[in-house]
């Protein structure tokens, strides 16, 4: 088995090899992904070693102490967190191959064509259709919202409708589309902060080979759940240090500018720190776990402690600054690559919150994923499990 000092002779070998102060940036990451170095625990030839999980944080201080580059991981966020553990999963060999390096590397950027206007908390009941042709392509029309970083994705993990016959869960079948195919049409969101970094995605006529299904044609609900999954730790269990994430600029105003201070604004702001420690250290925890297997439901719970915190630490900071608070930086409408709560000022991190209570599954419906799989309460009733999809009230 790998272990740390296997990992830290072949960092070093890396080094040795592709000198990162004359090495392309690019190169770089390719040969890391090719040593193994990129994701440990992966197998061998997709960019690991079939070593513990736990043992990446050796190669990556190494390779951080050494000043080489990363693959700015906040840009390709839904590639990594996403769509790389659900190729692995549920991809053949040919499309491991194909797509692993290049999205790790970040030569090609992913997006998520998951959630639809009537089909947002209640994904399943999702109405774009893919129909296969007397070729073996599949035919997809439909329209997909909430996209991120669909304005510069190169793909997209996609979920269509392959049989409106069966109920909603069971009809659903999982692609990989091509986002330069002309029946694509990305239009921006423009968002609450002024900028646009989600999306509408209109898909009509787009062509999908069939080689680019991930999963069995009916079961995509099941290869869903793995992405998100995956997409709630990517979220909710991101590493950080000690007073990192959002308390850190709360934290720093109240050390320097005591002059806001005040007492209620005190006792928040140490609880909210004390909340955003045991956050963190649970997130700490459930990585540990994913070292045994795939993540589970938990995930659920520490996404929506993310969104609560950040929520509850904006707003008070913004209160924490008086009229100062009240100030925002830049309406320019852009379409950013990535989301920089820490780069921002308190206006920005306000308003963007209120997101985080939205995306990757709003809290409404992630209460009921710990309720009934975590706490093992009983379920709701539903009346529409049973009712093929095409059936259904809408």
């Amino acid at each position: 088995m790998t272990d740390a000092a296997e990992l830290k002779r072949r960092a070093a070998r890396l080094l040795a090899e592709h000198p990162p102060t004359t090495t392309d940036r690019l190169d770089f990451l390719r040969a890391r992904f090719d040593a193994g170095l990129a994701w440990v625990h992966y197998p061998e030839g997709l960019g690991g070693l079939g070593a513990p999980r736990s043992l990446q944080v050796v190669v990556d201080a190494e390779l951080e102490a050494a000043g080489a580059p990363d693959n700015d991981p906040r840009r390709i966020g839904i590639g990594l967190g996403m769509a790389a553990p659900t190729i692995l999963k549920y991809g053949t060999e040919e499309q491991k191959q194909r797509y692993l390096r290049p999205l790790w590397t970040g030569e090609e950027v992913w997006c998520q064509l998951f959630s639809e206007p009537g089909a947002g908390s209640d994904l399943a009941a999702l109405g774009t259709r893919a129909v296969r042709d007397s070729g073996g392509e599949w035919v997809v029309d439909g329209q997909k919202v909430w996209t991120s970083s669909a304005h510069v994705a190169r793909w997209a993990i996609l979920i269509a409708r392959t049989d409106p016959d069966v109920p909603k869960h069971a009809g659903i079948t999982y692609f990989l589309c091509d986002m330069t195919d002309p029946g694509v049409e990305v239009r921006p969101l423009r968002q609450i902060t002024g900028e646009a970094e989600f999306n509408e995605v209109f898909l009509t006529g787009v062509r999908i080979p069939d080689s680019r299904r991930l999963g069995e044609i009916g079961d995509g609900w099941r290869v869903a759940q793995t992405t998100l999954n995956n997409e709630r730790v990517a979220i909710g269990g991101m590493r950080l240090p000690r007073e990192g994430g959002m308390i850190a600029p709360a934290a720093r105003t109240w050390r320097e500018r005591p002059e806001l201070r005040t007492h209620d604004l005190h006792q928040r702001l140490l609880k909210l720190w004390v909340e955003s420690e045991v956050a963190r250290l649970t997130a700490e925890r459930l990585r540990q776990q994913l070292v045994a297997g795939q993540p589970g439901p938990e995930g659920a719970g520490m996404k929506l402690a993310f969104a609560r915190l950040n929520q509850e630490i904006s707003g008070l900071e913004v209160e924490l600054r008086g009229e100062e608070g009240l100030l925002y930086d830049d309406w320019t409408m852009r379409r950013p690559e990535l989301v920089d709560f820490v780069g921002r000022d308190a206006g920005y991190r306000y308003l963007r919150s209120k997101g985080n209570s939205i995306e990757g599954g709003t809290s409404e419906v992630l209460l009921n994923i710990v309720a009934e799989r975590v706490l093992g309460l009983p379920s709701e009733p539903r009346t529409d499990k049973d009712v093929a999809w095409k059936d259904l009230t809408r």
